[in-house]
């Protein structure tokens, strides 16, 4: 009886986990991956204001890369994904160099750079409108001070608004690249910057040759992270611009929220968004595939 009653025992220790993860892995597959499956099968049928379940083919691809629109939206985001994650990078990595430089007030300022991460992209983008509003903002303090004819209007300029929602996520995700980096010049031993000194190499040298090069993997999963915040972008251009002026800040996600909620065209804001998952498919997997093949080995 007591050998049973054991058995038992260990029977529930070695299913418990299995039963406690159960119900959440059962929610994650049926609201991601199984809303996944059916945007897929809706960009491939004649929806319109409601869900219509007939196959109907390419015919919503084909309306979506004839719209201008789109081509609008895919070029802000080379624009943007181009110029925030290289000011990111840019930043990011200069205030890692310079915090690792073991300063004294470290702490303090660490903080002060992560600080922007930790307010969400509507915050963020709600803050930048009032500071780029040229009636409330730089150029209203600017002129103010005496500088008649200073302008800084490209919230409200179409050819420079995309500009203003690099600088606000720049702005707010510069901190976390540097985090990043910081953890791993930490990592590095302090022996290799002591031998590279004595062999006459200046900081700038030593990091570029030898300390950056060191930390790859840190670059290679910064680029992953930013790419994935840039492509789905979204609240921070509504906050900011509101897709605005006209649709000159438009981004996909904003473009794929537009047809579905606004235009009630749900067959082309679907094949956008799975426009969007190929994209950052094609961007991870090969990222993941080099990683786990690396570990094998």
């Amino acid at each position: 009886m007591a050998s049973r009653i054991s058995s038992f025992s260990r029977r529930i220790e070695r299913w418990l986990p299995q039963f406690v993860v159960s119900p959440l892995f059962a929610a994650s597959l049926f609201f991601v991956y199984g809303f996944i499956a059916w945007t897929v099968y809706i960009s491939f049928t004649r929806s319109g204001v409601m869900p219509n379940y007939e196959f109907a083919g390419l015919i919503q691809y084909e309306r979506l890369w004839a719209t201008p629109r789109w081509y609008v939206a895919l070029e802000n985001l080379f624009i943007f994904s181009g110029l925030f994650i290289a000011g990111c990078l840019a930043i990011g990595i200069v205030l890692a160099i310079l915090l690792d430089q073991r300063i004294r007030i470290e702490g303090t300022i660490r903080t002060i750079y992560l600080y922007p991460m930790a307010l969400s992209f509507i915050v963020t983008g709600t803050a930048w409108k009032w500071i780029l509003n040229p009636g409330l903002g730089i150029e209203h303090l600017m002129r103010e001070l005496g500088f008649e004819d200073f302008r800084f209007d490209w919230l409200v300029n179409p050819d420079m608004a995309i500009y203003t929602v690099v600088i606000a996520g720049v702005w707010q995700s510069s901190g976390y690249v540097m985090a990043l980096f910081l953890a791993g010049l930490r990592s590095v031993d302090d022996e290799i910057i002591k031998a590279a000194a004595i062999d006459g190499a200046g900081p700038i040298r030593t990091y570029t040759r030898i300390v950056l090069p060191m930390i790859r993997p840190v670059l290679f999963s910064s680029i992953i992270i930013l790419t994935h915040i840039s492509i789905k972008s979204f609240d921070l251009v509504v906050a900011l611009t509101g897709g605005g002026p006209g649709y000159a800040t438009d981004m996909p996600a904003t473009f794929m929220y537009s047809f579905a909620f606004q235009r009630s065209e749900l067959g082309v804001a679907a094949a956008s968004a799975v426009m969007m998952l190929v994209t950052i498919m094609a961007i991870i997997v090969p990222y993941l595939y080099s990683e786990l093949r690396g570990t094998a080995r």
